[in-house]
């Protein structure tokens, strides 16, 4: 599959992977913090962004979406980042082609297997009558009759997109990842590894990375350097982008 990406600046190559129901959007200011050094891919994985649509989704075809991309683009190897779900692809990409990657980042997962616990957010997409939709307004109050949090409703929202015609419809294949959620939260199996520089970062306020699960990471990781960045939930990117950007900078360019 094609993905649609953009990318920013000159240098060694740096793939960064978002989260699921995120977009390459979601990392384009520190994209631009990180293209001071390198040639940063902000990429849309598949069934998200402007990326095309698929009833296929788990990280096997996620894979071989972003070696097809690093093909495409004549990329032996390149720096890989991922947050979240981003973070799972980029772990099996590493795993799974060892030579295609240089240095890699992981933020705010583990390479475990997370129960599904989306659910609230796919009532929240189901909650909003597109058909009828006048404007965005409107979206954010029908929703907000199923997801409390603000930030939360402005985050899915992003991914509403009015068409030509002035209709509603979400960029995302909300129904290829309903239906595929369980594989959204697959870990690593196996004694699958990569012997490669690693870095992975964890929020401090988020349970996603536990300390337990350090030595299940550095099981599959042997090199890998953990870190937490303080105050920080899960969407590490968005609470702390100073923080991460210069502990992702630190770790790229001196390690």
């Amino acid at each position: 599959m094609k993905l649609n990406f953009r990318t920013l600046g000159e240098g060694e190559p740096l793939i960064i992977m978002h989260g699921v129901f995120g977009s390459s959007d979601n990392w384009q200011t520190l994209g631009k913090v990180f293209a001071e050094k390198f040639k940063v891919y902000l990429v849309d994985l598949r069934n998200h962004g402007n990326s095309p649509h698929s009833d296929e989704f788990d990280y096997d075809v996620m894979v071989k979406d972003v070696v097809e991309l690093m093909d495409d683009e004549g990329l032996t190897k390149a720096h890989i980042l991922g947050h979240s779900m981003g973070g799972k692809v980029a772990m099996h990409l590493a795993t799974q082609h060892p030579d295609n990657v240089d240095k890699l980042i992981v933020v705010d997962i583990a390479p475990k297997y997370y129960p599904p616990h989306h659910q609230q957010i796919f009532e929240g997409f189901h909650s909003v009558d597109l058909e009828n939709l006048e404007n965005r307004k409107d979206a954010d109050e029908q929703m907000a009759k199923v997801i409390s949090n603000f930030g939360v409703r402005q985050f899915i929202l992003k991914n509403l997109d009015r068409k030509k015609d002035g209709s509603f419809g979400w960029k995302l294949n909300v129904n290829a990842i309903e239906r595929a959620v369980e594989n959204v939260g697959e870990g690593l199996e196996g004694d699958v590894s990569f012997d490669g520089t690693t870095l992975f970062i964890a929020g401090s306020k988020s349970d996603y990375i536990t300390d337990e699960d350090h030595d299940l990471i550095r099981e599959h990781f042997p090199k890998a350097l953990i870190a937490s960045v303080k105050d920080a939930g899960h969407w590490v990117h968005a609470e702390k982008p100073n923080e991460l950007g210069k502990m992702v900078m630190e770790f790229l360019c001196y390690s």
